[in-house]
């Protein structure tokens, strides 16, 4: 892969640097915003780094509101000593695409960068739905978050699908039953609450930002962020 690393610490920027060539990527290096931007703009890549306290007066999340803003979807994993789950999530909710805090293992920075371009490489699959860092194959009948498969059973996996084909919208309880089991009434059962119990489980347990929603009295929605609607 074509890897952008922008870092201004020298020891850092080298280890993280010398770890991508092992691993048969190309790298190249960038130590402050401003060059960071300029380099991010004017090629193609395939996944960039970025350090999230950059020196030069453009940070690495003025680095990815810029991008973002011009429509770039390039996807971006950021580094930060800002570990706490407000800013993990601030970073997510910027637009980055994953997000890792320092100190941090190579192995694991390796296994993340891998696992976005992994990711990319699906959405420009035709055949692959995207919620966010959720991925659904409509082929194989896989599901992935953040680049990592998703063990589903088949009720499970007709689920997701129908409730990312419909991502944004409100999906009732009775447009559920119709679609995945085929009722086309709403029986006295609790078999969606179960069944969305157990998806949620899956799909969020491990990730700082929820993406599916309980409407309250309605039912279910999958969106990045819930809006005032939307009750957990």
């Amino acid at each position: 892969m074509r890897c952008l690393l922008i870092e201004d610490d020298i020891q850092t920027a080298r280890f993280i640097h010398d770890g991508l060539l092992r691993a048969g990527h190309e790298v190249t290096l960038c130590g402050d915003g401003t060059s960071g931007l300029q380099q991010a703009v004017a090629h193609a890549w395939d996944v960039i780094v970025l350090d999230r306290m950059l020196p030069g007066g453009i940070d690495g999340l003025t680095v990815l509101a810029s991008l973002r803003a011009q429509n770039d979807h390039t996807p971006v994993l950021v580094l930060s000593a800002l570990a706490s789950l407000d800013e993990r999530v601030r970073g997510l909710r910027e637009g980055c695409d994953d997000y890792l805090t320092k100190p941090f293992a190579f192995e694991e920075l390796q296994a993340r960068v891998e696992a976005l371009g992994r990711r990319a490489a699906l959405a420009d699959n035709p055949n692959v739905l995207t919620v966010a860092d959720l991925s659904v194959d409509t082929r194989t009948r896989r599901a992935y978050r953040a680049g990592k498969p998703i063990a589903l059973q088949p009720r499970e996996y007709q689920l997701l699908e129908y409730l990312v084909r419909h991502q944004g919208e409100v999906v009732t309880r009775k447009m559920l039953l119709a679609a995945v089991w085929g009722y086309h009434f709403d029986p006295e059962t609790n078999v969606i609450d179960v069944q969305m119990s157990r998806l949620r489980n899956k799909v969020d347990r491990d990730f700082p930002l929820s993406l599916i929603h309980t409407v309250r009295g309605v039912g279910y929605t999958v969106q990045p962020t819930a809006d005032e609607a939307v009750h957990d």
